[in-house]
This record gives structure tokens, C-alpha cells and sequence, in this order.
């Protein structure tokens, strides 16, 4: 069993208020239900950044990669105009 944690750091441009990003973040971790991940905002108090941070449970590196792709494919197609990396580590 492997234990894997990330952060997502967000550039977000188009916010100009902590309430914009706080609505653009609930919107992406709602998007990553699915996916079936723990997600938490980490973000602090500048409004055109945030960091989330995710983590999950998987038998082999094999099913992490694959947990890794799908949200990565849900970032790509929810946050297309925003800058985004990740940054994993396996435990």
C-alpha cells in the first residue's frame, strides 16, 4: 500500500478578491470528487494564488500513476486558463 500526498499550486489571474479564488478552488475540488481523493485548501491570503493540498491510497505505483492521470485530465479540462503544477511524493 502506498501513500501518496501532493500539492497543487494554482496561478489564478482572473481572481481579484479572496472570494473569486475561494470560488474558483470549491468549483476544482468539487471537480475532483469524482476521483475520490482527499482535498484541502491550503491557500493564504493572496488572492491570484492558491495551493491545494491532495492525498490518497493506492496497492502500487502502477494505480497511483493512473489516480495521478485523472487529475491531471481534470485540471487540464476545468482549469485550461490557469497555470497550474504539481509537485507528489510517494510514501
Amino acid at each position: 500500500m502506498i501513500l501518496i500526498h501532493a500539492i497543487v499550486h494554482l496561478d489564478i489571474h482572473s481572481a481579484h478578491s479572496l472570494k473569486g479564488r475561494r470560488n474558483i478552488v470549491n468549483s476544482i475540488k468539487e471537480r475532483l470528487k469524482p476521483v475520490n481523493i482527499s482535498v484541502l485548501d491550503i491557500s493564504g491570503n493572496y488572492a491570484k494564488e492558491a495551493d491545494l493540498a491532495l492525498a490518497w491510497l493506492a496497492h502500487d505505483s502502477r494505480q497511483s500513476a493512473a489516480i495521478r492521470q485523472k487529475i491531471e485530465r481534470v485540471l487540464d479540462r476545468y482549469c485550461g486558463e490557469l497555470e497550474w503544477e504539481i509537485d507528489m511524493e510517494e510514501i
